[in-house]
């Protein structure tokens, strides 16, 4: 395991993930690098696979423009992690979302995520 703290570990992998999504490159290898290729997410009921979570980024990539972490609370061992964070957007029509976010996640050894489970709700728009 990393010395990172579980907060740090958090903020880095969505951070990082996002920016690069954002970035534009290419979407199946920004996923590969930080989800196993058997990834299964589960938020508010709907699951994702790999191609679905590609398929994903398509509209986050279209209608956001910047991205930030707040991670309240989170626990982590070597292969699995729990958080409490709230993301904050902006969107490209200017509009601002606040989503809070609790997840419960199965860590591969090389630290990409493999499962999570997570419930979200928006905590303010503007």
């Amino acid at each position: 395991m990393s010395d990172l703290s579980a907060r740090e570990f958090v903020a880095g992998f969505f951070e990082s993930f996002t920016r690069e999504v954002i970035a534009g490159g290419d979407a199946e290898a920004v996923v590969d690098r930080y989800y196993t290729a058997d990834i299964e997410q589960v938020a508010d009921g709907i699951t994702l696979d790999r191609q679905r979570l590609i398929d994903h980024l398509r509209p986050v990539r279209k209608n956001v423009v910047s991205c930030s972490y707040d991670v309240h609370e989170a626990i982590r061992t070597s292969d699995q992690v729990a958080a409490r964070f709230t993301i904050h957007a902006e969107l490209r029509r200017g509009r601002k979302i606040a989503t809070e976010v609790y997840l419960f996640g199965e860590l591969a050894p090389d630290g990409r995520m493999r499962r999570t489970t997570q419930a979200t709700r928006t905590v303010s728009t503007s």
